[in-house]
């Protein structure tokens, strides 16, 4: 047995609990607090089990799962960016590529470089996995939004199109899915007000 291999990958173990800690702005279902980023990995993977069905082009499944687990640990480091912050966004790059850095450089090294380069290709987006972890990324919180009756985009006052430009690569993943989401979390929202009209 490694020793030093095991222990580097419980130091990394220990590490990735921060996640926990790095609230993001959806609420959960009931509207009373906000979920952190752990949750959501752990929404969007269950998701992405019995959504894979509808995705444009096969996937592997655990591959796009292990990436949506994987892809907000930089938060750790970095911090969440809202996706609406567009002073945020200026820095959120260099941020996390630093991140990316240091965590998935606490494991062994074949087993970091690994978990980088899926890091790196969902970053990236150009596969069908990374495509549909990305739709799942953008999907889940609209559901959320729409459970709450808005309560996010409302607090934020946020707009259809930062909404619709935010979705603009979603179909890329499922093109069902993302006409589903539109259909029943985006045009409800701003048939009542809750999302604002240009």
């Amino acid at each position: 047995m490694d020793e030093s291999r095991i222990d580097r990958q419980f130091e990394f173990f220990r590490e990735i609990d921060k996640e926990k800690f790095i609230g993001r702005q959806t609420y959960l279902t009931d509207a009373k607090r906000k979920e952190n980023d752990a949750e959501h990995a752990w929404h969007m993977a269950i998701m992405t089990i019995l959504l894979s069905e509808y995705s444009n082009e096969k996937i592997d499944v655990l591959k796009t799962v292990t990436m949506l687990l994987l892809h907000d640990l930089v938060e750790i480091d970095a911090g969440d960016t809202y996706a609406y912050d567009e002073e945020g966004k200026k820095t959120q790059r260099t941020r996390e590529l630093a991140a990316a850095d240091r965590i998935f450089g606490l494991l062994p090294e074949d087993q970091g470089e690994k978990l980088r380069a899926l890091w790196d290709e969902f970053e990236e987006g150009e596969t069908a996995e990374a495509k549909f972890a990305h739709g799942m990324d953008h999907i889940q919180p609209l559901m959320l939004n729409a459970a709450t009756e808005g309560k996010s985009w409302k607090e934020h006052g946020i707009r259809l199109s930062q909404v619709l430009g935010r979705n603009q690569n979603t179909a890329e993943g499922s093109e069902i899915l993302w006409e589903y989401a539109y259909q029943k979390f985006i045009a409800p929202n701003v048939e009542k007000g809750r999302l604002k009209r240009d």
